[in-house]
């Protein structure tokens, strides 16, 4: 499992963009991690899937209500992470009104997750490999603080946690 200190894993993450931006083309676009986080400071968040019921109710929310605050601590970007296909998370970025406040990746083939090893094995509730939750602030490509929630838990990567481990950072 990755831990503190330990560099982000290569990966491709995919995300739907619906308004054109700096190198951002409507539609699907691969975000190349190791560049995307290169020289930044990321406050990344990750979580079994798009439309469930904490993720939507609790976990988004409380990141874009506190994106400011988190602006203001030093975070140039915060990230949501799920199993689930860019499309999906669009849609999910519409339904949360997150768009310019979170960018909402997705992690379709799980390569990433499995890559970090916070896989979670839903198969027995019918949603296959998924993301564990948890959070992390990473500076340069490089893990500051990982919160990894236990088994059905909502309460270390909740953005209230990463806002006070941002300012300490």
């Amino acid at each position: 499992m990755i831990k503190v200190g330990d560099t982000l894993p290569s990966a491709t993450l995919m995300e739907f963009v619906e308004v054109e931006g700096e190198g951002c083309s409507i539609g699907p676009n691969a975000v190349d991690v190791s560049k995307a986080t290169a020289g930044k400071t990321i406050a990344l968040f990750a979580l079994p899937g798009a439309f469930t019921p904490t993720c939507s109710a609790k976990h988004v929310p409380g990141y874009v209500q506190n994106f400011d605050e988190l602006k203001a601590a030093g975070v140039d970007e915060i990230w949501c992470i799920s199993v689930n296909d860019a499309f999906v998370m669009g849609a999910w970025a519409r339904e949360q009104k997150s768009l310019g406040k979170v960018r909402m990746m997705g992690d379709g083939s799980a390569a990433f997750t499995q890559a970090t090893g916070l896989t979670l094995d839903l198969t027995s509730r019918g949603m296959g490999l998924r993301s564990n939750r948890y959070s992390m602030l990473v500076k340069d490509g490089k893990v500051s603080t990982l919160n990894v929630e236990g088994p059905g838990k909502f309460e270390v990567s909740d953005a209230a946690t990463m806002l006070v481990q941002a300012k300490a950072a």
